[in-house]
Formats: C-alpha cells, sequence, structure tokens
C-alpha cells in the first residue's frame, strides 16, 4: 500500500489517479501512525519550499518522513516533493530542506553564461538523459517528461543523479536517487507512458520489500 503525504501542498488528484491507473492500492493521509504502516511513501508538492517546510515541521510530518526513510521503505518525492528531499533551498529566503539528500535548491538565473535571456520558469517536455543505475529506469529507454518549475536542484555529489534534463546551459536534475529516497523533478503522472513507467517501477520497489520481509 502507498502512503500519500497530505500536508496541504500537494497534487494528490493526479497522483492519485495515475496510482489508480496502475492497479496500486494507495491511501492519501496527514496522519503519522497511518503513513508509518505504508508500503512506500510519495512526497507530492506544489507551491513554495518555505511554506512547505513550515507545514511539514508544523504538522510533525517531517520527522514522519525520516522516521519512514529509516525504516528503509521505498520514499519518493515529486515535484516540489522531490526538492524538499535535498539540505536547502533560497527560495523566499534560505530554509532548511528534509536533508536526505545532499544539494540546494537554487532559482534559474533567466540567463545564460553567453548573456542569452530564457524563459522561467521551465515549462513543457523535456528529453531525459539517463546518468546512473536505479531500479526506476528497470527496461526504461530515454523519453520526453513534463516539467514545471522555476527552481531546480544544484549537488556536488553526482551519484545521486539518475537522469538529468538540458534546459539551455543548465543541466537539471530529473530523477534523483540513494538507497531508498528518490525523487522526480518533473511530473510523472502527466509524462505519458514513461511517466507512468517509472511510477510503476517505483510501486513495485514496495512490492518486492514488502515480499521480501
Amino acid at each position: 500500500m502507498i502512503g500519500i503525504v497530505d500536508y496541504g501542498m500537494g497534487n494528490l488528484f493526479s497522483v492519485s489517479k495515475a496510482l489508480e491507473r496502475l492497479d496500486a492500492p494507495y491511501f492519501i493521509s496527514q496522519y503519522k501512525g497511518n503513513l508509518m504502516d505504508a508500503d512506500a511513501l510519495i512526497v507530492p508538492g506544489v507551491g513554495s519550499f518555505r511554506d512547505a517546510m513550515e507545514m511539514l515541521d508544523r504538522t510533525g510530518l517531517t520527522e514522519l518522513i525520516h522516521a519512514f526513510a529509516a525504516t528503509g521503505k521505498p520514499v519518493l518525492g515529486i515535484c516540489l516533493g522531490m526538492q524538499l528531499l535535498f539540505e536547502q533551498s533560497t527560495e523566499n529566503g534560505l530554509t532548511k530542506g528534509l536533508n536526505l539528500l545532499p544539494g540546494k535548491v537554487e532559482r534559474f538565473s533567466g540567463q545564460t553564461a553567453e548573456g542569452e535571456a530564457y524563459k522561467v520558469p521551465h515549462m513543457g517536455w523535456n528529453k531525459l538523459r539517463f546518468t546512473g543505475e536505479s531500479p526506476l529506469l528497470t527496461s526504461l529507454e530515454e523519453d520526453y517528461v513534463y516539467f514545471v518549475h522555476s527552481y531546480y536542484v544544484k549537488t556536488n555529489e553526482p551519484e545521486v543523479l539518475v537522469a538529468v534534463g538540458d534546459y539551455h546551459d543548465v543541466e537539471v536534475p530529473a530523477i534523483v536517487g540513494r538507497n531508498n529516497i528518490y525523487g522526480m523533478q518533473f511530473h510523472p503522472e502527466k509524462s505519458s507512458d514513461i511517466g507512468m513507467a517509472l511510477l510503476r517501477n517505483f510501486t513495485n520497489l514496495a512490492t518486492e520489500r514488502k515480499t521480501e520481509e
């Protein structure tokens, strides 16, 4: 059973509908006891990093996510939810994140090193380029996924990068992962066949781990 964390800032409807299409059992909850019993956790998110962390801290869900991650069960952050997995963000002032992955979230500058202006937010379809190994990529080939974001992750530890997307002169971390912690900057639920396949691979991780127990 997949637990979707409801902290008031998630794209709950689209994520839940995607899981329904995969026939993956799920529930949506804000209660720590319920969420700890899940086989895997999805942290969705839209909006401001600072607002999201304030909500997670206020509701005790920051501690819940850390406790769940410590069990070894899979955790997936989507869009803002992925950014929250990292150490900090500069959005609306420096804000500490969940610190489950190494890196900092910064805004696209809107200008290349050569002085060419580009549009922010990064919105639309970009092709993934696989840069690492991950069970999320099982039986997949590089394809286009749908992004909508103004901030992106910068990390000095490339081993957490699973796939990237190029936006002008910025190499955008698109899929990240280390141990049982995973993230997708784009919206897999809006990214056609490859997005659904990525979500299926994540749900398979939960099933496989439960079978091993």
